[in-house]
């Protein structure tokens, strides 16, 4: 009984956010979101109950497809940056690559973050969500799922089965931190399990290009020009590719920024930015 009640224990956390005063934030720590069987878990970042409901974000941490936590600095920082600001955030572990075991992580990485966006709605009424609004951020690989997550749909085949297949796992928006979003003309990535030269098809299908159309939801990129990680150029080619189709975007470019930064680099103050993107899309404004 000791270790549940240390697992679901609730914290509160002090801080602010741009010119906000500093807020209460209540952080759960390792929820159950995917089935029983699994061992991966989420974080919560709830904004002090207010009796209203508050729109939510799904943040997924990167790692190459293969590492990473959702509670590193750059999950805390931003979950607590959203929470104070009235979003409920939800931190997610994912199924990783492990090159000693058979099973791929992809698409089931996918599966659990569209598992993750389904879950909150399911849960709506304990956590005073917004089901209709609903964004999504991440970081470098991170950044690759939420793209993933926001421009494909049922039709595209990589929606889950379940659980909770009665919810809908689309969401309103898209904050990609320097994510490598077009991996067909990036490198061969371990966690597919091939090079491009050998599966062209499967980098097709884990490119977030692939899927999109003019009814994507906005996207936020962010980049730094000293990142030796993922180029920047990846998201200056993606911001190209959103206009071809019509899909509102804005890149903000981050000088000597380097590959992974959370919304505070040193270069610059990204909250008011960040928040302002997800007011504008996930907070109804009042006429």
């Amino acid at each position: 009984m000791l270790s549940r009640l240390l697992l679901s224990l609730s914290l509160v956390v002090s801080l602010s956010a741009g010119a906000a005063e500093p807020s209460a934030v209540r952080i759960e720590k390792n929820i159950e979101y995917l089935p029983k069987e699994r061992t991966e878990k989420a974080d919560l970042y709830l904004p002090i109950a207010d009796g209203k409901k508050h729109p939510g974000v799904l943040i997924i941490h990167g790692g190459g497809w293969a590492g990473g936590i959702k509670d590193a600095a750059r999950e805390i920082n931003i979950g607590t940056t959203l929470a104070a600001q009235g979003y409920v955030c939800l931190s997610i572990d994912y199924l990783l690559h492990n090159a000693a075991s058979d099973q791929p992580c992809w698409p089931q990485n996918l599966h659990d973050c569209k598992t993750a966006v389904r879950w909150m709605r399911a849960n709506a009424g304990r956590l005073h969500l917004d089901v209709d609004h609903i964004g999504v951020i991440g970081g470098s690989a991170g950044g690759h799922l939420a793209s993933m997550v926001g421009v494909t749909q049922s039709a595209d085949g990589l929606d889950p089965t379940g659980p909770y297949g009665e919810q809908s796992c689309r969401v309103n928006c898209v904050v990609d931190m320097y994510g490598p979003v077009d991996v067909l003309a990036w490198k061969d990535v371990s966690a597919l399990r091939g090079s491009r030269a050998a599966k062209p098809e499967l980098y097709k299908q884990f490119s977030v290009p692939t899927y999109l159309d003019k009814n994507d939801p906005p996207f936020l990129i962010l980049h730094g020009t000293a990142d030796t990680t993922v180029d920047v150029s990846q998201s200056e080619k993606f911001a190209q590719v959103l206009s071809s189709h019509g899909i509102e975007h804005h890149l903000e470019i981050i000088p000597e920024a380097p590959h992974t930064f959370h919304l505070q680099p040193k270069q610059k103050d990204l909250r008011p930015l960040v928040l302002a993107f997800f007011d504008k899309h996930l907070k109804p404004q009042v006429k």
